[in-house]
Formats: structure tokens, C-alpha cells, sequence
């Protein structure tokens, strides 16, 4: 799979069939991790919920994770790059069921206008897209979900965006990062659609996106404060320790900030924290124990 994401989001930039690697390689391999520290598995490809269909014949995901959570010295797993069309409700009932599985999806809705959807030949609806976070909510109190859009692809309205503009604001997504399209030779877009909105726009409209998010990430993280949860330590930075919680992969998404002074933490490990204080994209904690 691929781990960047394209300015054309029309197709992957992975060409080709999916292809699967054997869930007995896979639960190998993660097994092997164990065995040398690793405390924390990011599951990631171009489209995690389309696992299985090419070797087994069926969507194999909430199997996967299962087995997955059968290692005993995994403590988190993560979801990354799980498209919303078809989304298996199997996987819903395994990430609510099993401890292991952090509350945490990374789900790439790149728009929400019917008319951005069809143009980027996305097979899922607003409806459907607004359907299925409801759902997640609904079966997974508190899931942080991570979402990524792309602003002035071709055919781009002002009214599109300010639908996008909307759905930001009231679906509050926890993690949220924004791309303006450009174009990538011989993609779809590239050959058959006009870039008709000018680049000063797309980045205002980059920009407006960011400003929204900014409040909705504050007010979010607003809500952590004296809240208690289970931190993982990744580095430390002068005065600072610096970990993170089951909503936040590393190198993508906010940190939590620990002063270090009169203790000792150690990398890799997990530490019961409480929130004392935020930023617009940082938490500040405390340690219990």
C-alpha cells in the first residue's frame, strides 16, 4: 500500500490490482515484532477494509484483527487509510469489542459534496459517508477519527466547498489534514478534466479549512482536560517528555507533553497520565503512576 497521500485522489497512486499478503505471514511477522519490543502495530495499506477480497474471496479485516489481538505482548493496534465505501460492520463490532484495537480510524473521506464525489469517482455518498460515522460513534464512544480532504479538484464550486466547510464544523473529526490538487501525469483527472480553480484559491481554501480545524481540534482537546488515560512515551525533549495517547499516531497526529522533572520515563513504555492543560494540537499531562 501506499503511506502518502496523492494530489489527485481520483485513483491510487498504487497502480495496479490489490494484493494481500497472507494473513499467516502478516500475524508471523507481527509476532516477530513482539518478540523485539514492539508494543504498538499500525495496520495500513491503500485500502485496509478491501483486505482479503483478492486471496480469500472475501473481506478479511476484522479477522485479521482478531488474531492480531491474540499476541499477548501487542498492546495497541491502529487502523490506517480504511476507505468508507462498503465499510464491513464486522470490523465496527471487532473495534468495539476487543481493548487492544485503540479508538482510533483514519478514514479519507477527501469531500463531502455529491458533486466532488462523483467527479473524483469516489463510490460512496454524503449520506453514506455521514451514515457511517454515526455508526462509528455510535458503537465506539470517544473513537478520535482522522480524516483527510482535498480542496480545488477540478470542477470545485464555491458552494462545494462550503458544504465541506460544513461538514467540518459539525462533525468535529479529532485529526484532520488538507491537500490543494495538483496534477499528476496520466492520472484521470489529469486527462480528462480541466483544472479550472486557480491556485490562489485552493490555498485560500487550504487555509479556511485549517483556521476551522484549529477551533474544533481546541475545543476537543478542551474536553481531555482532567480526563485520565494511558500514555505511550515516545522521546524526550529537553525539560519535556513526549507521548502519546491511543487517539494519536506518531508522527501524524498531536503529543502529549510531559515535564520531566523528578522522574523517570522510558521510551516504549506506558504510563498512566491525567490532562492538565491544551494547545490548539498538544495535550499536557501529568503522571499518576
Amino acid at each position: 500500500g501506499c503511506n502518502w497521500m496523492c494530489g489527485d485522489c481520483a485513483i491510487p497512486l498504487v497502480r495496479g490490482r490489490h494484493k494481500s499478503v497472507p494473513m499467516e505471514d502478516l500475524v508471523a511477522e507481527a509476532e516477530k515484532l513482539a518478540e523485539k519490543g514492539v508494543r504498538e502495530l499500525m495496520v495500513i495499506a491503500q485500502d485496509t477494509t478491501y483486505y482479503g477480497v483478492d486471496i480469500y474471496g472475501e473481506r478479511k479485516l476484522a479477522e485479521l484483527l482478531e488474531r492480531l489481538c491474540r499476541i499477548e505482548k501487542i498492546e495497541w493496534i491502529r487502523l490506517h487509510y480504511a476507505y468508507p465505501t462498503d465499510f464491513p460492520d464486522e470490523v465496527i463490532e471487532v473495534m468495539a469489542r476487543e481493548k487492544k484495537i485503540c479508538k482510533y480510524l483514519d478514514i479519507p473521506f477527501q469531500h463531502i459534496s455529491d458533486n466532488q464525489l462523483t467527479l473524483m469517482k469516489r463510490r460512496h455518498t454524503k449520506a453514506e459517508a455521514l451514515a457511517l460515522i454515526n455508526k462509528l460513534r455510535a458503537a465506539i464512544p470517544d473513537i478520535a477519527l482522522r480524516t483527510t480532504l482535498l480542496v480545488g479538484y477540478p470542477g470545485e464550486t464555491e458552494e462545494d466547498f462550503m458544504e465541506l466547510m460544513e461538514f467540518v464544523k459539525t462533525t468535529k473529526f479529532d485529526r484532520l489534514g488538507v491537500f490543494a490538487y495538483s496534477e499528476e501525469e496520466g492520472t484521470y483527472s489529469a486527462t480528462r478534466l480541466k483544472d479550472d480553480v486557480e491556485d490562489a484559491v485552493k490555498q485560500e481554501r487550504v487555509e479556511r479549512i485549517m483556521r476551522l480545524q484549529e477551533r474544533v481540534s481546541l475545543a476537543n482537546n478542551a474536553r481531555r482536560i482532567g480526563q485520565k488515560m494511558r500514555a505511550i512515551i515516545d522521546r524526550r525533549e529537553g525539560d519535556f517528555y513526549i507521548g502519546r495517547s491511543e487517539y494519536d499516531s506518531p508522527e501524524v497526529d498531536q503529543e502529549i507533553i510531559i515535564d520531566s522533572a523528578g522522574k523517570r520515563l522510558y521510551r516504549g513504555r506506558f504510563y498512566d497520565v491525567e490532562v492538565t492543560d491544551c494547545e490548539d494540537y498538544d495535550l499536557y499531562a501529568r503522571v499518576l503512576r
